[in-house]
């Protein structure tokens, strides 16, 4: 009987630990909904590239007018903001539904860990654009995006850590595919988004 107690004991401290060093409000239900923004965003950024203004992008350097530039940039920035606002709505509800706070040592971790990569990432990414170099956008937004995955992952659910894998792999495929890169950005963003928020919110969101 006092073992039985001792080892309940011992697991309550580690679950504690567990929570105050990880955060676990990531809501599987946002990756899904982020994957869905993802998969319209490729759908705009097709119809824009290969219907409206009818670019071939089978060439290794690729002629895109300063407009549709611009207009992808818009759409990449919407799933961007909407992802981002639906992952923050959904990841408070699930706080509040666990009594946590969202806002802790844990969350401020994963965030620094998660925007290093990104940040870096996206000002690379930037640079590339200005010099017209457009080809590597696609595959580069997955490897810094996995990457920023893995790095933040160890602050949160283990499930980030092999979404981050796979980004990475499917980025680097893409290097080497480098004409179909809005086809692996929307397998990536879109596609892996939804298998692997499925699997967390069957996994973690639904008790």
């Amino acid at each position: 009987m006092e073992n039985a107690k001792y080892l309940k004991d011992i697991q309550d401290i580690k679950d504690l630990m567990n929570k105050s060093s990880q955060c676990l409000s990531l809501s599987g239900l946002s990756g899904v909904l982020a994957g869905i923004y993802a998969l319209v965003g490729a759908w705009l950024a097709f119809k824009t590239i290969y219907v409206e203004y009818k670019i071939n992008t089978s060439h290794s350097a690729i002629s895109i007018p300063q407009s549709v530039v611009i207009k992808l940039c818009i759409i990449a920035g919407s799933v961007l903001v909407a992802s981002i606002l639906t992952g923050i709505t959904f990841s408070v509800r699930k706080a509040k539904k666990q009594n946590e706070t969202i806002w802790n040592a844990a969350s401020k971790r994963l965030l620094i860990n998660f925007a290093i990569p990104l940040i870096s990432g996206g000002v690379f990414i930037l640079f590339l654009i200005e010099k017209e170099i457009l080809n590597l956008v696609a595959p580069l937004t997955l490897i810094f995006y996995g990457l920023a995955c893995v790095n933040a992952s160890k602050y949160t659910l283990r499930d980030v850590r092999y979404l981050g894998i796979t980004m990475i792999l499917l980025g680097l495929i893409a290097t080497w595919f480098i004409n179909f890169g809005l086809v692996f950005w929307a397998l990536g963003f879109g596609v892996c988004h939804i298998v692997y928020g499925s699997m967390m919110y069957f996994k973690y969101d639904r008790n």
